[in-house]
């Protein structure tokens, strides 16, 4: 009888450990759910151009920064590129990573046949800006046509109904362009059809702004309005004009809301300034609504958002010490 108590014990004391160890076990294997659940989350890709021009800046740092905010529910790869052929082997990456959705952001044409097959593998495509023409992708912009009307608007009050406004408009920005063109030149034909508006092509940049502009300063003696889409390019173009001296031009506008642009309208008494507000942070709703799709959401097909004029009479409702534009 003692032998079998002694051996009753001896199997107690065996079995404690290893009782023990099954506990730590199980506990473990609750971490690697969390983990596990960690794997489950949605997977979302960000492509976005290479940081040639402030605005694509703080779109790629907003578009990151709600990423990182949502990185409770997604994991995230933002990529960004210099051309479309770069942008299209970074897409490539995404679909190989696993993407169910992919947040693009193209400054050039040349997307829609990678963007069709990333909506062929059942990726979910939400265009940022600048618009793919391809069925099935979802797109979050400004009022980019309205930007050109207000612009008009702008321009006819200040100046009246008659004069010489040059329009810088830039090619290479595909529908961005041809929208705030097309909005300003329309709008100006209904509301003054004896302005005289002479087009040049210059880019996004204060350098092409800088550039450009001094070259059609030298060759107009007159010019009563600059209709500028971009605030960087208005920015290099006001630099021309007071490098040149002009005192004739009466409003320069702009486009974006770059708060080096802004501080400059108090400062420039004799030209009214004007910057039609299209914010880089607009990116943030792409992502939401990334996220709003695979989590099974109901979602428009098209999210416009609104324009806002700031000239000198209203930028302090808008400058932003955080702002990275």
């Amino acid at each position: 009888m003692k032998n079998l108590v002694k051996l009753f014990v001896f199997l107690v004391l065996i079995m404690v450990p290893v009782l023990v160890a099954c506990g730590d076990s199980d506990d473990a294997s609750g971490e690697d759910g969390g983990e596990s659940d960690s794997g489950d989350k949605y997977k979302v890709g960000i492509l976005a151009p290479a940081v040639t021009h402030g605005w694509v800046a703080a779109v790629a740092y907003h578009a990151e920064s709600r990423a990182e905010e949502l990185s409770d529910d997604m994991d995230y790869q933002i990529h960004t590129s210099t051309n479309a052929s770069e942008m299209t082997s970074q897409l490539d990456d995404l679909i190989t990573w696993g993407a169910e959705a992919i947040v693009a952001f193209p400054q050039w044409e040349g997307m829609e046949v990678p963007i069709q097959r990333a909506l062929d593998e059942g990726i979910e495509v939400v265009n940022f800006d600048i618009a793919i023409d391809v069925d099935g992708v979802y797109r979050v912009a400004g009022d980019n046509y309205d930007m050109g009307v207000q612009g008009a608007n702008y321009v006819v009050d200040k100046i009246g109904t008659e004069g010489e406004v040059v329009i810088l408009e830039v090619p290479s920005a595909g529908s961005v362009s041809e929208l705030r063109t097309s909005g300003f030149v329309e709008t100006m034909e209904e509301i003054a059809p004896d302005m005289t508006l002479h087009t040049y092509a210059t880019q996004f940049t204060r350098e092409d702004g800088l550039s450009d502009f001094a070259d059609i300063l030298t060759s107009m003696d007159h010019i009563d309005a600059v209709y500028s889409l971009d605030d960087e390019t208005s920015i290099g173009a006001l630099q021309a004009i007071n490098e040149a001296g002009r005192t004739d031009i009466q409003v320069v506008t702009g486009g974006g809301g770059m708060q080096e642009y802004f501080e400059m309208m108090p400062e420039n008494e004799d030209i009214w300034i004007q910057s039609a507000l299209y914010s880089p942070a607009m990116v943030k709703d792409a992502v939401d609504i990334a996220v709003d799709l695979l989590n099974g959401e109901d979602v428009e097909a098209e999210t416009i958002i609104p324009t806002t004029v700031v000239d000198r009479e209203n930028h302090e409702e808008f400058l932003d010490e955080e702002s990275p534009y």
